[in-house]
């Protein structure tokens, strides 16, 4: 693999991890309208998704870079 190429991805999934570490712990979507408050729960499927793509990026990166 190119040194190029693995720094590509591993700055890829240094970016991708980031992301879904925010999108994880982000505050949750409040409205507040007088007496009543409505709040979002949010679903952090994708989150998990992006952050297991990321991880997944940085070990290819990381370990099949080394031949």
């Amino acid at each position: 693999m190119s040194k190029n190429f693995r720094s590509i991805v591993l700055i890829a999934g240094i970016v991708i991890l980031a992301y879904g570490v925010y999108t994880l712990v982000q505050p949750e979507t409040q409205v507040s309208v007088g007496d009543v408050d409505l709040i979002k729960v949010q679903d952090n499927t994708g989150s998990y998704i992006t952050i297991v793509i990321g991880i997944a990026a940085i070990a290819f990166s990381s370990f099949f870079g080394k031949k």
